[in-house]
């Protein structure tokens, strides 16, 4: 048998079907009778409804239904919920205004639906759409964070004194402050962690079906987590209940937690096909994703650390406004304050660090967890501020980190920020990542740009993060409305070969392929018997779903658990067919074997064995090798490494052009290399783009100004340089497969990397900062602005 166990670099099995066209995504689907859905949206950010005529649409050809905010409202229909409650630190709960699937009584963002036209054929819905006559009172809006903050800014809800949904706090901040006083020096930063529009390459996707012979509901999604939506829709929003509403998510084309949230459209198409009796489909168009998809990032951060005379950091104090959009998504509130504040003490030994976090609506589309959600806005903050540390103190930066790590003798860690770092070693990732960009040669490099005229700089991001989502105790004190913990079936066919139901879900990871490394590892028997099956509530046990990295951490060790109660079973079997204590029976290599003789039945004979008990411990056994398991974990699990970016710049032009990346991880135990080196690299080229090309922008009336690839710019591969990537192992204490995560380190260490290089470039001529996106305009003008200031 092929080596196709944990640590092989198995060819991903699903991509076969990807390439050839078999992928079966929500939009392939077609039910019968099915009907479509056309959704009209806000085109101003801010107004009070006066009016919605639909008569003139209910009467186009082809229209079954127009249904808008007061039709669902009256039928019982209710907003959507959020997942998460933050309280402010003055022990009040945050504000958690409605948030109505069809808008009522207002609308507060451009893309806010208002109403929805089922008919026919897709096209017919759209064009009476364009007959419904919407009467708005437009309203002053707001779209700026801090804007939104300021006094007199415009109100989004009269419930919501000055927009804002809560003022959040964690540290000691008298004994911050103390620490600060010591301090022989103390740099400070403001920076701005850019919006980001998530661009998953499948646009989000509904059908919602009715059967009402049986009383019961599909909905088909393009979602992250079916249970999840099942619960939130079914239980909070329609008021199905959980056994007559089945939610599937087939093949999913990319998510990066934009596809995590329970979203409005969801729960008008599947509230339609009861009223209608059809299946009614919806799939948003490009320019709809990026008014209706939940946007990521948009912090606006002040950060001081304070050193003593030796470089040693004494304290950090951050002061952070984050930007909700105009409702709360379904886990927005814990993205800036538990994703994002208890990860400020990075990978060093701070003694106190204190963060200020106000959250404030504006008229945006709602902002949630973006791939990282909350490590990346922390790492980015922190890796900068420690640049301009070195830059002050005239300290190389990666000794400056170097002198502030947590040593891997002091694992497990308490941080100052609530969590407990469990393993690590910052020092092993640091040197492999000088080592593979060549570090020390580096002055040379420059030299030589420097004679082509142009500016050459180098960028160091030591990083850690929380991964594994979970445990269910912590996040519910933390205020999670849900348990965190994983489920897994593991079903032994007679034959022998295996069927595993995960409550974890696909979309681009490959569990396919490492979940069945794990089985054909464990059982000992070919990769091609295993099949992995999730998406589908009415075939998998209550999961969780997949995002934070948790689909090995927390789905895998489900498995491993299911597993490991087949085998003790299956121990139990042959120790009584083959005569001999179950003590004295090993199981290794696909083979129960007596110790010291040759007896022995393979895994696939216990199995038979299962399954016709002729000389089977009735007794003492149930037929069958059918087990499950759910693992709730003891903590997260704390990925970290180092990342090292190398730029040139074209100082007549701006273009900044990365020539050189490394990126060494410590992800824990490595399943299948070539998927963590995918994952690497795909999380790398999502930071670059943050970093160098992407921003959503918006106007000062609220006017979404990058509402297409017209104006948002993605990045392409020319924009990335051969990327050198290396792991290095300390396995996590706490789960069986010694595994830690490896979706959105790329996402997490590469944007200040980047904008480090960026800096250093530019620093000759004085520059200090730069805002991503570092685009050509930008940096042009920071050279020109550098120029004329030393001129002057």
């Amino acid at each position: 048998m092929a080596d196709t166990g944990i640590g092989a670099a198995v060819r991903r099995t699903e991509d076969l079907r990807f390439l050839t066209g078999k992928g079966r995504y929500t939009d392939d689907i077609n039910r019968p009778g099915q009907l479509y859905a056309y959704i009209l949206r806000s085109s101003v950010p801010h107004a009070t409804i006066r009016s919605i005529d639909t008569a003139a649409a209910v009467a186009a050809p082809g229209v079954v239904a127009v249904y808008t905010g007061a039709d669902m409202a009256g039928a019982g229909v209710n907003g959507l919920p959020c997942g998460w409650q933050v309280h402010s630190k003055d022990g009040e709960p945050m504000k958690e205004p409605a948030h109505p699937p069809l808008a009522v009584g207002k609308v507060r963002h451009v893309g806010d639906p208002v109403a929805v036209v089922i008919a026919e054929s897709y096209a017919q819905a759209r064009e009476a759409a364009d007959a419904i006559a919407l009467d708005l009172e437009e309203l002053p809006a707001v779209a700026d964070t801090r804007a939104a903050s300021a006094s007199g800014a415009p109100q989004l809800f009269d419930e919501v004194p000055g927009n804002l949904c809560y003022d959040w706090e964690i540290g000691d901040k008298a004994v911050n402050d103390a620490a600060f006083a010591k301090a022989a020096h103390v740099a400070k930063l403001d920076l701005v962690n850019n919006r980001l529009v998530p661009n998953a390459m499948e646009p989000r996707c509904y059908i919602g079906d009715y059967d009402p012979t049986r009383g019961e509901y599909t909905l088909y999604t393009s979602t992250q987590n079916p249970h999840v939506i099942r619960l939130l829709m079914g239980a909070f929003v329609l008021g199905i209940p959980e056994n007559k509403l089945r939610v599937v998510g087939p093949d999913v084309g990319g998510g990066f937690g934009s596809k995590i949230y329970h979203y409005a459209e969801e729960a008008i198409v599947t509230w339609s096909a009861g009223q209608l009796g059809r299946a009614v489909k919806w799939t948003a168009e490009r320019s709809e994703s990026f008014m209706s998809d939940a946007h990521g990032r948009d912090h606006v951060t002040h950060v001081e650390l304070a050193l003593d005379a030796d470089g040693v950091f004494l304290a950090m104090r951050v002061s952070t406004l984050a930007n909700m959009g105009a409702y709360l998504s379904t886990f927005a509130p814990c993205v800036p304050t538990y994703l994002y504040a208890t990860l400020l003490a990075g990978c060093y030994r701070t003694p106190t660090v204190y963060c200020n976090v106000k959250a404030v609506f504006t008229n945006t589309v709602p902002v949630d967890a973006y791939r990282g959600a909350g490590r990346p806005e922390a790492t980015y903050l922190i890796e900068r501020i420690v640049d301009v540390a070195a830059d002050e103190t005239g300290i190389d930066p990666a000794e400056l980190r170097r002198r502030n790590f947590i040593p891997k003798d002091a694992f497990p860690y308490q941080t100052p920020v609530a969590l407990v770092y469990d393993i690590g070693d910052y020092d092993q990732t640091l040197d492999a990542a000088l080592a593979a960009i060549d570090y020390q040669g580096f002055e040379a490099r420059r030299a030589e740009a420097a004679k082509r005229g142009r500016y050459r700089g180098i960028g160091i991001s030591t990083y850690i993060e929380a991964c594994g989502i979970a445990p269910s105790n912590v996040v519910g004190s933390l205020g999670a409305r849900a348990g965190l913990y994983e489920a897994a079936q593991v079903r032994v066919h007679p034959t022998g070969s295996v069927s595993v139901y995960t409550g974890s879900h696909s979309h681009g990871q490959g569990h396919e392929t490492t979940f069945a490394q794990l089985v054909s590892d464990t059982f000992g028997i070919p990769f091609e018997s295993v099949e992995i099956v999730h998406g589908d509530t009415d075939k998998v046990l209550f999961g969780m779903g997949t995002y934070g990295s948790r689909s090995l951490a927390v789905g895998g060790t489900a498995i491993v658990k299911a597993m490991n109660k087949v085998i003790e079973k299956a121990r139990k079997a042959a120790a009584h067919i083959l005569e001999a204590s179950e003590a004295d029976v090993e199981f290794a290599d696909g083979q129960f074997r007596v110790k010291g003789t040759d007896r022995a039945m393979s895994f696939g004979e216990v199995a038979l064995a299962a399954y016709v008990p002729h000389k089977y411990p009735l007794d003492e056994l149930e037929p069958g090798l059918d087990e499950t398991a759910f693992y709730d974990p003891k903590n997260f699990t704390f990925p970290a490494g180092c990342h090292v970016a190398e730029v040139e710049i074209d100082p007549d032009t701006g273009v900044v052009t990365l020539v050189n990346f490394a990126a060494a991880d410590d992800v824990g135990r490595v399943i299948n290399p070539m998927i963590v080196e995918g994952q690497v690299h795909g999380g790398v080229a999502q930071g670059v783009g943050q970093a160098l090309l992407e921003s959503c922008v918006y106007d000062a009336q609220g006017q979404l100004v990058t509402g297409s690839y017209m104006d948002y710019c993605m990045p392409r591969a020319d924009n990335l340089p051969p990327v050198s990537v290396s792991t290095h192992v300390t396995l996590c204490p706490h789960n069986d497969l010694g595994v830690k995560g490896c979706g959105e380190v790329g996402a997490i260490g590469s944007p200040p990397a980047v904008m480090n290089a960026v800096v250093d470039a530019l620093s000759a001529l004085g520059v200090k900062h730069v805002e991503m996106p570092a685009t050509p305009q930008r940096v042009w003008q920071a050279i020109r602005d550098a120029k004329g200031a030393a001129a002057a």
